[in-house]
C-alpha cells in the first residue's frame, strides 16, 4: 500500500500549506530535468507527483484517508453499487492535472464503470500565457455532433498539464497543454533561467545591469568578480503556481561577461596597463 504521508514526509495532520511546501522541497530534488540521469530520481518524482494530487484536494484526500489504495472506488463503495465518475462536480467545473497523472482521473473504462464519453484535444500556448493564464477556443466532435467551447487555461501550467471540464453530464473533455519555447527564458518547474549579458568591466568591479523578467526589465546588482556562469536568483520572479498564482518560483539570472570589440586607443592602454600590473604581481609571486 503506498502511504502518500510517508512519501511527501507529513503527518496526516499537515496543513494543506505544508502538503504543498513538502510537495516544492521534494520536487526540486527529485525532478528529472534535475536529475537528466537518474531513472530513480524520475520514479521518486512520479511517486511525490502522484503523493501531492492526491493530498492537495480535499475530497480525494477525504477518500484516501478513509479507504487507503481504494480511494478511487469510493464511490461505488459509499453507494454500494455502480462506480460513478466525477460525483459532486457540477457541469463545467475544471480540474487541472499534472501531465504524469491522467489516471487520478480514474474510472474510465474500467469494469463495472458508468458509460462516459471522453473527447481529448490540445492546446499550444506561449509561455507569456502559462504565466498569466489564458483561454482557448476549442472544437470538438462527439455523440452529439460537434461542438465549440472556451476553457479557461489558469496560470502556471507546464507542458504535459491536462486541463479537464465537464460541459454535461457524462461528458469529460481533457485539453493537453504544450507550452512553447521561449526565445529567452528556459524552464525548471516553477523557476525560470535567463542569462544575462554583462559588461566585463561591471562583472569585474561590481555595478548594475539589465535583466529580463516576465513582467519586463529590471536593473539587477551584480556582484564584484562575477565571472561566466555566476547565478544570482531572485526571489518569487519565477512561473506562478498551479493553484496558488500568487506564489511564485524564483528566476535564476547567469551572468554572462561581454568583452567590446571596439576599444579606443585610450582604453586599450588601461588595459595594456592592467594586463602588465597582472603579470607583474604573477611574478612576484612565483618562487625564487
Amino acid at each position: 500500500m503506498s502511504n502518500y504521508y510517508q512519501i511527501l514526509g507529513i503527518g496526516k495532520d499537515a496543513s494543506d500549506k505544508d502538503v504543498k511546501a513538502a510537495f516544492r522541497r521534494l520536487a526540486r530534488r527529485y525532478h528529472p530535468d534535475l536529475n537528466p540521469s537518474d531513472d530513480g530520481a524520475e520514479r521518486e518524482f512520479k511517486k511525490i507527483n502522484e503523493a501531492y494530487e492526491v493530498l492537495s484536494d480535499p475530497e480525494s484526500r477525504r477518500r484516501y484517508d478513509r479507504y487507503g489504495d481504494n480511494w478511487r472506488n469510493a464511490d461505488r463503495i459509499e453507494s454500494g453499487g455502480g462506480f460513478r465518475h466525477g460525483a459532486g462536480a457540477p457541469p463545467g467545473a475544471g480540474d487541472l492535472f499534472g501531465g504524469d497523472l491522467f489516471d487520478l482521473l480514474g474510472g474510465f473504462g474500467r469494469a463495472g464503470a458508468r458509460t462516459s464519453q471522453r473527447l481529448e484535444t490540445s492546446v499550444d500556448i506561449s509561455l507569456e500565457e502559462a504565466f498569466a493564464g489564458t483561454t482557448r477556443h476549442v472544437s470538438l466532435s462527439g455523440p452529439q455532433g460537434p461542438r465549440r467551447m472556451e476553457v479557461k487555461i489558469p496560470p502556471g501550467v507546464r507542458s504535459g498539464s491536462k486541463v479537464r471540464i465537464s460541459p454535461s453530464e457524462g461528458l469529460d473533455v481533457l485539453i493537453n497543454v504544450k507550452v512553447n519555447p521561449h526565445r529567452l527564458f528556459r524552464r525548471r518547474w516553477d523557476d525560470l533561467l535567463v542569462d544575462a549579458e554583462v559588461p566585463f568591466e561591471v562583472a569585474a568591479l561590481g555595478g548594475e545591469a539589465e535583466v529580463a523578467t516576465m513582467t519586463g526589465r529590471i536593473l539587477l546588482k551584480i556582484p564584484s568578480g562575477s565571472g561566466t556562469g555566476r547565478k544570482i536568483r531572485l526571489s518569487g520572479r519565477g512561473m506562478p503556481m498551479v493553484g496558488s498564482p500568487e506564489r511564485r518560483g524564483d528566476l535564476i539570472v547567469t551572468v554572462r561577461p561581454t568583452v567590446p570589440g571596439d576599444l579606443t586607443d585610450d582604453q586599450r592602454e588601461l588595459l595594456e596597463t592592467y594586463r602588465r600590473s597582472r603579470a607583474g604581481m604573477a611574478g612576484t609571486s612565483a618562487p625564487a
